[in-house]
């Protein structure tokens, strides 16, 4: 696959959570419909300094995944077991953005996802997107003990692929990490809708339309 014409861009670094799945406010809402929970329940514990804490020490590999489900569960007051899974029952892949990534990677741009990791047992949030397949590099915060928005783990990824601040686009869903890497010098992109992003993807990248 070839390019119509040249991109200043050698490099695109993609979010996991809400960029290469569903959005995420779908996923919670659903999941809150699923429990029989009110509407803003998960974001009230999420926005929560415990729940800060238990995102952040997961992402971290501080806690396992299973001190999430139970730490995590008590805070919104519902059972513990499996909560990550049932919890992530619909971040379904973002089928467009996943060939906009592929079809960027097939026109020489090299291509990562940096993700604040969730854990991956006794669930695992990656199986089944073939990311190591798909794209150069996969960054995993618990893997590396740095999650975004600090600016170590941008450098990190940013090495690993062998391209400038200057010359990558970063796809993410929070403002917070879009500001960080812009501070770095890469160009934000805000994704949201997966259609959107992967129409402003090719337009930038100067991809053809499928």
């Amino acid at each position: 696959m070839v390019r119509t014409e040249a991109s200043p861009y050698r490099g695109l670094i993609l979010d996991f959570f809400g960029v290469l799945t569903f959005n995420m406010v779908e996923v919670i809402s659903s999941f809150e419909d699923r429990e029989g929970l009110a509407r803003g329940t998960f974001l009230r514990a999420w926005a929560d300094p415990r729940g800060q804490d238990l995102f952040r020490q997961l992402e971290l590999a501080r806690i396992s995944q299973t001190d999430w489900n139970v730490g995590f569960a008590a805070l919104m007051g519902v059972a513990p077991n499996d909560l990550m899974a049932r919890y992530l029952h619909d971040a379904f892949p973002a089928y467009s953005v996943i060939e906009v990534a592929r079809q960027a990677r097939s026109a020489g741009i090299r291509t990562a996802v940096l993700s604040n990791s969730l854990g991956r047992e006794p669930y695992d949030p990656y199986a089944g997107f073939d990311l190591h397949g798909t794209f150069d590099a996969v960054v995993l915060s618990a893997d590396h003990g740095v999650r975004k928005p600090d600016p170590a783990v941008f450098r990190i990824v940013l090495d690993t692929l062998g391209v400038r601040p200057e010359e990558c686009l970063f796809v993410d869903d929070s403002e917070e990490n879009l500001a960080a890497a812009l501070k770095l010098g890469l160009t934000p992109v805000l994704g949201l809708d997966e259609d959107v992003v992967a129409r402003r993807l090719r337009e930038i990248l100067h991809l053809p339309s499928l």
